[in-house]
């Protein structure tokens, strides 16, 4: 299946593309509902009803290409291995990934593609209902819910989070040991915030990771653990926005749609947020 595949020309889908589109069904460690190896079909078939054009410009003239997905049906580690190394091809072609999962783990596998690829650590910005910070959760060291410990304490990476409502008092111990960045749902909701600066210090090459839970359960109900209380769409993406001001985005990924038989309308809300930050990425560099 290919990203966007009926509007896209011959041109606009070949390896020259801008954007390279990595499909990754990973479920291996989903610690609630399940369904997230069925997330980037779904997203990518819903895709197909998107149009080209997205606030006055069409992103796609920068060129899709859909690779093959990565065989998630060998162990984690080996399928976390193959990403990277997918990934850091990408970067190396000078081109952008774009990871669409599967479970919320896969993110060590990409941003460690990009790290290699650059020869150093990108910052990552977050948006998530959870702040993935724990050390290990049910006997996964790659666990979806560990994936941003492992990237902050063992690769160096710093981290801003926007969005967090679910959070253990270990992942906030974990936040302040390593000068997390982060502003919860909390705060943004009732606050009405869908801007925010990113402190100076921070790396001026950035990965953006969107967990679909970070979105309100009212707009995004297919997800493995949906939490009330959360981002509208166009805040969401605002702050995606804000946050790339001045800087590179060189990845990102789109994780954790679990789709649900017969409600379509939200894997097009996946396929169109997918789309929205990839014109994001392209606006930020006009």
């Amino acid at each position: 299946m290919i990203f966007l595949n009926s509007e896209l020309s011959i041109s606009e889908r070949s390896p020259d593309a801008r954007f390279h589109v990595v499909p990754m069904p990973l479920e291996k460690t989903v610690s609630y509902g399940s369904g997230t190896a069925d997330g980037p079909e779904a997203l990518i078939a819903a895709s197909d009803q998107l149009e080209r054009l997205w606030r006055g410009f069409e992103p796609c003239e920068h060129g899709i290409c859909t690779t093959p997905p990565i065989d998630c049906t060998q162990p984690l580690d080996e399928a976390l291995a193959a990403l990277s190394a997918r990934v850091e091809g990408i970067v190396l072609a000078g081109k952008t990934p774009v990871t669409l999962g599967g479970e919320h783990s896969l993110t060590w596998g990409a941003v460690t593609g990009v790290n290699r690829a650059l020869g150093r650590p990108v910052g990552i910005i977050q948006i998530d209902a959870h702040a993935d910070l724990r050390n290990a959760y049910q006997g996964f060291r790659h666990s979806h819910a560990s994936v941003m410990q492992l990237l902050t304490e063992e690769e160096g990476t710093r981290l801003a989070q926007y969005g967090v409502r679910a959070l253990s008092q270990e992942e906030a111990d974990c936040r302040a040991r390593n000068d997390v960045v982060f502003i919860d749902a909390e705060d943004l909701v009732t606050g009405g915030i869908s801007e925010i600066t990113l402190p100076e210090d921070f790396p001026e090459e950035v990965y953006v990771s969107f967990d679909v839970d970070g979105l309100d359960a009212a707009i995004m109900p297919a997800t493995g653990t949906p939490v009330p209380g959360g981002l509208g769409y166009y805040q969401a993406l605002g702050l995606v926005r804000s946050a790339l001001r001045g800087r590179r985005c060189m990845g990102l990924d789109v994780v954790e749609l679990a789709p649900i038989a017969g409600w379509d309308v939200w894997d097009f809300t996946a396929a169109q947020l997918t789309y929205a930050l990839m014109g994001i990425v392209l606006e930020n560099e006009r």
